[in-house]
């Protein structure tokens, strides 16, 4: 690693951190032995992490030592006599001259050792001409040449040379894999500069990114689970002038970032968001720490130090404190030893000028060599957080807090923030006190939420006369609270479906008895054709056997488990894994009483007559909970009329199970870290944002940590209903999972539900380094809808699904704080600017955006947005928050506030008898809508719509 003759101090730190790029020709400086003389810890004030810091070479550049596995020996890029440019050598611990291990022609690069430490590779361009490289231009600025490199696999004492690459251009930057020995690189073979893997032989190559800019300088975990790299990800005229450089195989590497991902580059996110250069990251021993160079503190300056960061952006720690370079750091294999390279200098003045106080040796001005240190761990003074004696960077102090608000929200001891849990009331007092803190007015707004549906006392079952026992049968949380006593009429499955050619009750009469089913499907629809487990699930479902029963005109459902009694009966389901959901979801009450039974109550049901008795008595239960609210209260002189909400949700699903949690049979604590602390702990970031500029604000902001969004919406809808402000609400900025944020992306919802959205989003977006997709209307499963259908604009910040959504695996160590951060810092951009405007947004109703995915989709659509009010008092029906503009329901002259009570002959009486009337329809086709506004019953003719997604 060796630097231009003619190069000017302001340049030497670009060549140093090339970092497995190619710096060019250096001075010629001889090695010299290793020190005869007693030697000093060389580490200054602040390193409290490094004790006995030695220089283990001294003179000329030497950089990149990395350990071989056995932690015995460093393999070094260098620059020496008698070499014409960059060299590869082996350096034992004890310092001294090094071994070349390289051909001495041409230049190279990133040298490492393979598992076994029998073997090593290297990045050479000596194929492509015995000479050095001619260097790049620098009148236009300081650029790393991207020369012919290619990698190379050698013994230990570089015999047995052999190539590992042979794509045209550039192939360097290589490491390997402790675990299986596989080597990640980088290339330019698919014309940019992205991450690779191979095997150790150079097979089975594997690209790992593919975003526009540079990745490089990469390294696995000590198991080989992640990665880290440096990467430059240029956008607009930035990146233009990167490819531009690229065409005539250049990079300028003058702002780099850290990124980590799992091994296989998924996942990925960035970790630094610092100004300047940030290069040569190496993992901790744990996996969960990274240590790196940057000149973020002087980005303009040669200055580089050491400094540690948390994986997720946090903690943010400065490692060495000397003047001039410090760089390339590596733990040794036990963690123990770190090696790294430096300008730091021990010398003595002579008449034969400076020297190296250890060795006598002649000490070159810009000198670079390799130090080793005892890393030594020092308890935080709390006991928490990081292991660290240094005070943390202020840089990521935002990401700091976000990162304790997270873990604090979704620890275990919150049990999963459920409604009617202490967790979530010590959440609520949480958020609380950080909202006063920061100067907020804060007040409670209190609403009741169903937590719980219960058998009442009067609920019985009676077949032939005799009562059955407790146990032996459950009625359906969505059955009606009634009582029904008829005959039994056998309809096998109780499937009436088209798309199968079922018909259960073909040449059944059941209206005015009670309908006996099988639970779940048939294993085929005919003698050739089976049933996928997809059509099974919707055949077998209980609600629309119960719709299908009541259409039929049954007075009441029984079912069983007998369908295929080869199959384990399965248990009877509580009241608990659905009822829930089907309250919220107006799945509460089927019209006729439901039950399901043990298959030792219903023996002999299918022969002979039988008469029942269902008496049904459900009882909910009501829970009060709160939406927290916070007020910055404007303190500019200029204010202007109306208030804005930024809001998240603080509750979650508690213990799991339910129609909600995609785990059902996992009783366990689901802790929601990304759904949704991770929008809590950003509000809370936008709390201490806007705080101490309240001065400047030209509106009220509320900000408003809701309850009851997994029941539905509830705590915004009731927000909404029910505003603690006299103003209008100008608009509503909401947060619903913004902790996994990946590739640096952010998708801004709601774009078009404003004129004037993007216009305020782009520039906090580029302020924070963070790429977005701004657009859709202001609809979607989460607490900004409520405010949407109530004509108001609104924007939903988002940073993507995953696997452990609603699950029991959403945890606090899976969040990406630093992109939370982020998250925060925009809407708080966009919150300021809002506030602070002076004309009204321009609001924008547009039709919902259309479900992904290539696939059948039945049945017609209405173009209604249905209402999720949960007042347990509400009539029977739909009630309609919105109607979709130019869809069926809209033409037809229905509005939001009305409540669809029939389509066509069907009584609907929940979401659910729509969603089955819809299923069954055919688009083109007229039907009659019956509905209630203001109390008066109306009947419109609507044409049915084709479902969303297939017009």
């Amino acid at each position: 690693m060796l630097l231009y003759p003619a190069m000017k101090r302001r340049l030497i730190f670009l060549a140093i951190f090339a970092g497995c790029c190619p710096p060019e020709a250096a001075k010629q400086t001889a090695t010299v032995p290793p020190p005869k003389t007693e030697t000093k810890d060389l580490a200054v004030a602040g390193e409290s992490h490094l004790h006995n810091l030695r220089q283990i070479t001294f003179g000329g550049d030497n950089a990149e030592a990395y350990w071989a596995f056995g932690g015995d020996r460093l393999i070094m890029q260098t620059n020496h006599t008698p070499y014409k440019c960059d060299q590869i050598e082996e350096l034992p611990l004890t310092g001294g001259p090094g071994k070349l291990v390289s051909t001495g022609k041409g230049r190279t690069t990133c040298s490492y050792f393979l598992k076994g430490d029998k073997e090593i590779i290297y990045a050479s361009t000596h194929d492509a001409s015995p000479e050095c490289p001619k260097p790049p231009d620098m009148s236009k600025g300081y650029n790393w040449g991207l020369f012919d490199y290619d990698i190379y696999r050698a013994n230990a004492d570089g015999t047995n040379l052999r190539r590992l690459t042979n794509t045209p251009g550039y192939d360097a930057e290589a490491t390997v894999c402790p675990v299986d020995g596989s080597i990640i690189f980088t290339s330019m073979r698919d014309g940019d500069l992205d991450l690779y893997r191979m095997d150790a032989d150079g097979n089975h190559v594997q690209r790992l990114t593919n975003t526009p800019g540079y990745d490089g300088g990469a390294f696995f975990s000590a198991d080989c689970s992640k990665i880290v790299w440096r990467a430059s990800r240029p956008q607009g005229k930035d990146l233009d002038a990167y490819n531009e450089l690229l065409q005539q195989k250049l990079v300028r590497p003058t702002k780099m970032d850290l990124w980590v991902a799992n091994a296989d580059g998924t996942e990925a996110h960035q970790v630094t968001y610092l100004p300047g250069a940030s290069f040569g990251p190496y993992f901790f021993p744990s996996g969960k720490r990274i240590i790196f160079a940057s000149n973020y503190l002087a980005p303009k300056g040669p200055e580089f130090d050491l400094f540690a960061i948390d994986i997720d952006g946090t903690h943010l720690e400065r490692i060495t404190y000397a003047g001039g370079f410090d760089g390339f750091p590596m733990f040794s294999p036990d963690g123990k030893t770190l090696s790294f390279s430096s300008n730091r200098r021990d010398t003595a003045k002579t008449d034969k000028g400076e020297v190296y106080r250890a060795t006598g040796g002649s000490a070159g001005e810009h000198d670079t060599n390799v130090f080793l240190a005892d890393w030594v761990d020092v308890a935080s003074p709390s006991g928490s957080g990081p292991v660290t004696q240094s005070p943390l960077q202020p840089e990521t102090s935002t990401a700091d807090h976000y990162a304790e608000t997270v873990r604090f929200l979704a620890a275990d001891e919150q049990e999963g923030r459920g409604i009617g849990t202490q967790g979530l009331t010590r959440s609520a007092a949480y958020v609380e006190g950080i909202l006063k803190a920061v100067g907020a007015e804060v007040t409670r707004q209190t609403f009741d939420v169903t937590t719980s549906v219960e058998r009442g006392v009067k609920t019985a079952v009676t077949i032939d006369g005799k009562a059955l026992a407790a146990d032996d049968y459950v009625p359906a949380a969505f059955s009606s609270t009634t009582k029904a006593e008829a005959s039994i009429v056998d309809v096998g499955w109780g499937i009436v479906d088209e798309a199968t050619r079922l018909d259960d009750y073909k040449g059944k009469q059941v209206k005015g008895k009670i309908a006996l089913v099988h639970r779940f499907a048939p294993a085929k629809a005919d003698a050739a054709t089976a049933i996928d487990s997809t059509t099974a699930a919707r055949l077998g479902d209980l609600r629309k056997k119960a719709f299908v029963a009541r259409t039929k005109g049954a007075a009441g459902l029984i079912v069983v488990d007998d369908g295929d009694l080869a199959q384990e009966e399965a248990p009877l389901p509580t009241l608990s894994i659905d009822g829930i959901a089907d309250l919220v979801g107006g799945g509460a009450d089927a019209g006729i009483p439901v039950v399901m039974i043990k298959r030792s109550a219903a023996t002999g049901l299918v022969k002979g007559s039988h008469k029942a008795s269902l008496a049904i008595a459900l009882e909910p239960k009501r829970t009060p909970t709160d939406n927290v609210i916070g007020v910055i209260h404007a303190g500019a002189a200029n204010k202007q009329p109306g208030v804005l909400v930024i809001g998240a949700h603080l509750d979650h699903l508690g213990m799991g199970g339910g129609g909600s949690a995609l785990d059902p049979k996992v009783h366990a604590v689901h802790n929601g870290a990304d759904d949704n602390a991770s929008g809590v702990a950003a509000l809370l970031e936008v709390a201490r944002i806007l705080g101490p500029r309240k001065a400047e604000l030209q509106r009220d902001v509320y900000l408003v940590a809701f309850s009851g969004e997994e029941e539905g919406d509830l705590g915004s809808a009731y927000f909404v209903k029910n505003p603690p402000v006299q103003q209008p609400i100008v608009a509503m900025l909401n947060m619903d999972m913004v902790g996994r944020m990946r590739g640096n992306h952010l998708s801004v919802n709601g774009g078009e539900s404003a004129k004037e959205w993007r216009e305020l989003v782009e520039p906090a977006c580029a302020a924070a380094r963070v790429s977005c997709t701004i657009g859709g209307s202001g609809y979607g499963p989460s607490d900004h809808m409520a405010f949407y259908v109530a004509n108001i604009p609104v924007l939903f910040f988002f940073t993507g699904n995953h696997l452990d959504y609603h699950t029991a695996t959403d945890d606090a160590e899976k969040i990406n704080s630093a992109g939370g951060a982020r998250v925060a810092m925009i809407v708080a951009d966009v919150a300021l600017a809002t506030a602070n405007r002076g004309a009204a947004l321009s609001y924008v109703k547009a039709p919902p955006e259309m479900s992904g995915g290539d696939v059948r989709r039945q049945g017609a659509s209405l173009g209604t947005v249905p209402s999720y009010s949960e007042d347990p008092n509400q009539p029977p029906g739909v009630q309609l928050s919105d109607v979709v503009p130019e869809g069926a329901a809209a033409k037809a002259g229905l509005k939001g506030g009305d409540r669809i009570i029939a389509v066509g002959t069907v009584e609907i009486r929940n979401i659910n008898d729509l969603m089955f009337v819809l299923q069954a329809a055919k688009p083109g086709t007229d039907v009659k809508v019956t509905f209630v506004r203001d109390g008066k019953q109306q009947t419109v003719n609507a044409t049915y719509g084709a479902p969303r997604g297939k017009r």
